[in-house]
């Protein structure tokens, strides 16, 4: 077998006949661990150390060794010395190890709520692969998300068992839809509505419903309550009709919302979910599923998790037998990836300022080669308000808020505005934001926090091509580590390679 080996001299890939040892490449099935890890032992046969030689998936780009910083330092610097003849198009970088420690935060603070990754929220190869390795369930909402997990090329709970670890949680889905679900034994789907019911009824009786109840989402950023969920004054009906159709009705699900900011919502909502198991109960139904859903942010977690965790075990205490999971999306990915943009133009200079004018009026507006029809369609459907920051001033490499003070080019900020690349007037990103004043066309931008609900739905309208995406699995910390272990021993084909930086 071959490795492929990564020189520190340029950092590109050589063929090495390097031997491997086959009890040390050997694939093996899901690897799950709640714990912190330990870091891995090293081996003695290997030409490199073990975190710099790691066999990955074939299929997939190379995932590289090294900090965010670094693989963003690495890529601009690979387009600057070819900038003749390549192009500037913007790029991703993902950490993978970051999802990693989001997993540990959420086994921590919910260890009785089993997550299960809402697909639509970051569909990345990289990503479902070692959330699938790490035992996670799958929150889908399409037969293409479906077929995307029991697509994987490695053994884990939700391809070995995808009735108990895949829920289609679409409560209005096409009959094509539930056709395929029925036969590729996607047992459990949600409904709030008596059509759904029937449509059921016909195409996948032996279907394990779960009832969407309708909760309080006004303290979330997105609220679905106007599309979704059943009032608890419909639930009796509901059930009722579930019941006249012989359909198993095993539990209840409700979503507060994406973004919630507000603790009581979920409580609230907990309390809702009683009162429908009771009047599940009074039907004849012993329900054993509740599902959380989704809303949970990446800065309020613990906040959040506080009250959802006891409010859970109140109303549905461990000995009840109740399962309990949660569809989390953004709170795994939202920080592991991070956006280069290159400006590619802009209007006004540090020359033709008004003196007149607000301090707080955009004096130059920068265009960029990604916008609202790209990874920023975020700003359009999910609220978010991304944060630039420089990568490059005058074509100087400025990683930190210090070296931008270090280098000599102008770092006093200038109120501007953000546009994208396309000629739709609405492709505005930024309208007011504060940018290093010397800021020149070429200069490269750093958006952080763009893992969630980006690339997943960018277009190529005006031809304007998608982000790539560069992969790094961290640097030395323990999580890297691991990260790095669970994803050989999950490889089928044992043909790519973890490369140094």
């Amino acid at each position: 077998m071959q490795f492929y080996e990564s020189t520190p001299a340029t950092g590109h890939p050589q063929l090495s006949p390097t031997a491997s040892n086959n009890s040390n490449n050997s694939p093996k099935n899901h690897v799950i661990r709640h714990n912190l890890p330990t870091p891995p032992p090293s081996h003695s046969a290997s030409p490199a150390p073990l975190d710099r030689q790691k066999c990955v998936y074939e299929s997939l780009p190379n995932l590289y060794y090294g900090s965010t910083e670094s693989q963003l330092a690495k890529q601009i610097k690979l387009l600057e010395s070819h900038k003749d003849f390549a192009e500037e198009n913007p790029f991703f970088v993902a950490d993978i190890s970051s999802v990693y420690k989001q997993h540990i935060r959420w086994k921590n603070e919910l260890p009785r709520i089993e997550p299960f990754f809402a697909v639509k929220c970051n569909p990345d190869p990289y990503v479902i692969r070692l959330l699938a390795a790490l035992g996670l369930g799958f929150d889908c909402a399409s037969q293409a998300e479906i077929n995307t997990i029991l697509s994987l090329p490695t053994s884990c709970p939700a391809t070995e068992d995808p009735s108990n670890n895949i829920i289609f949680a679409n409560p209005c889905k096409a009959a094509s839809m539930v056709k395929f679900a029925r036969r590729n034994q996607v047992k459990m789907m949600t409904f709030d509505n008596t059509d759904e019911l029937h449509k059921i009824a016909k195409l996948y009786p032996s279907a394990q419903l779960v009832i969407r109840i309708l909760t309080d989402d006004s303290k979330s950023v997105c609220r679905f309550g106007i599309k979704f969920g059943a009032p608890l004054d419909a639930v009796p009906h509901l059930l009722k009709t579930a019941k006249d159709l012989s359909l198993n009705v095993i539990g209840v699900s409700f979503h507060v919302g994406s973004g919630c900011y507000d603790p009581q919502s979920y409580v609230d909502a907990i309390q809702r979910s009683k009162k429908t198991f009771e009047v599940g109960e009074s039907l004849g139904y012993k329900f054993n599923l509740l599902d959380v859903g989704g809303g949970f942010g990446h800065d309020n977690f613990e906040l959040l998790a506080r009250s959802l965790g006891p409010a859970v075990d109140e109303y549905f205490p461990a000995e009840t037998g109740v399962r309990v999971i949660a569809e989390p999306g953004r709170f795994y990915v939202h920080d592991a990836f991070s956006l280069a943009t290159n400006i590619i133009a802009k209007r006004g200079s540090a020359d033709d300022i008004d003196e007149d004018m607000d301090d707080q009026s955009p004096k130059v507006m920068y265009y960029q080669n990604d916008g609202v029809y790209g990874a920023f369609n975020c700003v359009m459907f999910d609220h978010a308000e991304p944060k630039a920051r420089p990568l490059t001033v005058q074509s100087q490499l400025v990683l930190e808020d210090v070296q931008l003070n270090e280098r000599k080019v102008d770092s006093e900020e200038i109120s501007c505005s953000i546009w994208g690349p396309t000629c739709d007037s609405l492709d505005c990103v930024m309208k007011s934001h504060k940018l290093a004043k010397g800021l020149q066309v070429g200069d490269w931008l750093r958006w952080d926090e763009m893992g969630a609900y980006t690339i997943c739905a960018a277009s190529t309208f005006n031809g304007f091509s998608r982000a790539d995406v560069h992969y790094t699995s961290g640097a030395d910390s323990m999580e890297a580590q691991e990260v790095r272990r669970i994803l050989q021993q999950t490889a089928p084909d044992l043909q790519g390679l973890i490369m140094y930086p």
